[in-house]
């Protein structure tokens, strides 16, 4: 797989200048002729489809005209609906990974087959740890702002990401979160609260460990920013990386061998997994 580059982040939410997910991408301009072929092929105006299927004219238009992503219940349900014969249904996969920005595309695909993740965060809580509220709070913070239904498909996208802990076998993942990212309230104490919350509960997982890096730590080796490592059931070693705006998917050994190593020194520099929930647990009830 070759290096991809891309112009945002999105761990912080910081996705650049498309206005909508997705927005332009093949896959949904394909989908969305199929399912107008479909719609007048069962004699529908949009705003009968519309109104059986629980939308707006304006949103049938869009999902036609390739300028939303439909979530997989709609394409189900417009399926069935149209006698389309699994022919929507088929494209839902790759319709769904149209949620992501251009930039991630390729990382998401890599997460969803991962047979192990490790992140190191230093500016908000993981994506996949997130919980609704924190993620709306992250992307209502974008600027320029995004309109009510960008954030809803970006904080969809994002919640579908957390998939993976569905998986069976489920991947080890390791998480290891600066604690000014723990104790900065961002959407509010309420979310913050969730988001603690959520991540104790993460933490209890078998094949998930969460540690802090506490502030008054002397040492620490993850200055440089945010980053993943991947490993694929191939055996591939992958590392993701985001700076300030721009973020690289990499597969030169050399590279990822270097973030690896720098993962461990973190490892080593946090609390335990142990001591880590019990420090949550703390700032919990200083809440």
């Amino acid at each position: 797989m070759s290096e991809v580059a891309g112009v945002a982040e999105e761990e912080t939410g910081a996705e650049g200048d498309e206005r909508e997910l997705g927005a332009g991408s093949g896959i949904l301009r394909v989908f969305g002729r199929q399912l107008k072929r479909f719609r007048v092929r069962a004699g529908l105006e949009r705003a009968e489809f519309g109104s059986t299927m629980g939308y707006s004219v304006s949103t049938i238009a869009a999902f036609e005209q390739g300028r939303r992503v439909p979530p997989p219940k709609f394409i189900d349900q417009a399926d069935e609906a149209l006698d389309a014969g699994g022919v929507l249904q088929e494209m839902k996969e790759e319709v769904a990974r149209a949620q992501y920005p251009a930039f991630f595309r390729d990382a998401a695909r890599l997460e969803a087959e991962a047979v192990e993740l490790h992140v190191y965060a230093n500016q908000a809580v993981p994506g996949l740890l997130q919980t609704p509220e924190y993620a709306r709070a992250v992307f209502g913070m974008m600027r320029p702002p995004l309109d009510e239904d960008s954030v809803e498909e970006r904080i969809a996208a994002r919640l579908a990401r957390q998939e993976v802990f569905a998986k069976r076998p489920e991947p080890l993942m390791s998480f290891v979160i600066d604690e000014a990212v723990l104790r900065r309230p961002i959407g509010g104490r309420r979310v913050l609260r969730g988001q603690l919350e959520q991540i104790l509960l993460a933490g209890q997982k078998r094949t998930v460990e969460i540690q802090v890096m506490p502030l008054d730590s002397e040492e620490h080796a993850g200055l440089a920013g945010p980053f993943t490592l991947i490993e694929t059931s191939d055996g591939r070693r992958i590392a993701y990386v985001e700076v300030q705006n721009v973020s690289h998917v990499h597969t030169e050994r050399r590279l990822v061998k270097g973030l690896e190593v720098k993962y461990g020194i973190l490892r080593a520099q946090a609390l335990t997994p142990q001591a880590s929930l019990a420090y949550v647990e703390k700032l919990l009830g200083e809440l």
